[in-house]
């Protein structure tokens, strides 16, 4: 949980000045729902991005 909370800080808070409070709550449930969750390659999932994983396991358990 420690590294994700630095990569959120590395990737989006330090890379932009937010106007409001409600801004920066959008904008970080935006990342961690659009871009970490779905399209961020991830290294425990061999550098896939979790949809890409998901995929790729969908198609070995129908090949099986």
């Amino acid at each position: 949980m420690e590294s994700f909370w630095g990569i959120l800080k590395n990737e989006l808070i330090y890379q932009k000045r937010f106007s409001t409070r409600q801004e920066a709550m959008r904008e970080i449930r935006e990342y961690i729902e659009i871009f970490y969750n779905r399209q961020r390659k991830q290294a425990h999932l061999d550098y896939l991005s979790p949809a890409a994983f998901e995929r790729q396991f969908y198609q070995m358990r129908e090949a099986a």
